[in-house]
């Protein structure tokens, strides 16, 4: 993992060491942010059922946003995520739900209509919209009900700003043309403000 994927031109080379080098830090706070994520979760259930149901989550991360899933009724649930240090902390924090490594782009490994929903928490802003737009394909094509992200909407805290610049995000750029882009691929979007300058983004592609 050389710093210098940190200047690359590559954006995925530079997430990719930005997200193996942070991974212990995100681990240890999988408390705090799981509580959180459990306030979000309440929300979430109010609009769409996941009791039982089959998930993905992709940028799984230290794997707290699938585990929310998991204890609040959710039946499988798989993670996968591009930085393998992520997915060592994943399954070293729950080792009874399943985490994996691979690219979001390219979910071969799965068939389509294989989940009920595929989400995500904070990972889809940090890419490009070219990136986004083959995430979400690919998001859409194995999913047979819901897609939901749990991102950036409204005002974002001053703290958080400089962490998106530090990482070279596109969080701005997400939050003014995340909803057309999602319009793009199912006329049934609905966008929640939550606390904190973040929001949910739930689409419906049963139909």
């Amino acid at each position: 993992m050389s710093i210098k994927n940190y200047f690359s031109k590559d954006e995925n080379k530079r997430s990719e060491y930005i997200f193996n080098l942070i991974a212990p830090l995100y681990s240890k706070m999988n408390h705090q942010i799981g509580t959180n994520y459990s306030k979000v979760i309440e929300t979430l259930k109010n609009k769409i059922d996941i009791e039982g149901k089959k998930i993905l989550d992709i940028g799984s991360g230290t794997g707290v946003w699938s585990a929310v899933y998991k204890n609040n009724g959710a039946g499988e649930v798989i993670g996968i995520d591009f930085a393998k240090k992520m997915v060592l902390e994943s399954n070293k924090n729950y080792p009874n739900l399943n985490f994996m490594q691979g690219d979001a782009e390219n979910l071969h490994q799965f068939e389509d209509n294989t989940f009920d929903i595929v989400t995500s928490s904070y990972v889809i802003h940090g890419v490009t919209q070219k990136h986004r737009n083959r995430m979400l394909s690919e998001m859409k094509r194995v999913s047979k009900k819901h897609i939901v992200l749990h991102d950036f909407k409204g005002k974002t805290p001053l703290l958080v700003r400089f962490l998106e610049f530090m990482e070279r995000s596109d969080y701005k750029h997400f939050k003014v043309n995340i909803c057309d882009e999602l319009k793009s691929i199912s006329t049934k979007v609905e966008s929640v403000d939550l606390e904190y300058g973040n929001g949910l983004y739930i689409v419906d592609i049963s139909s």
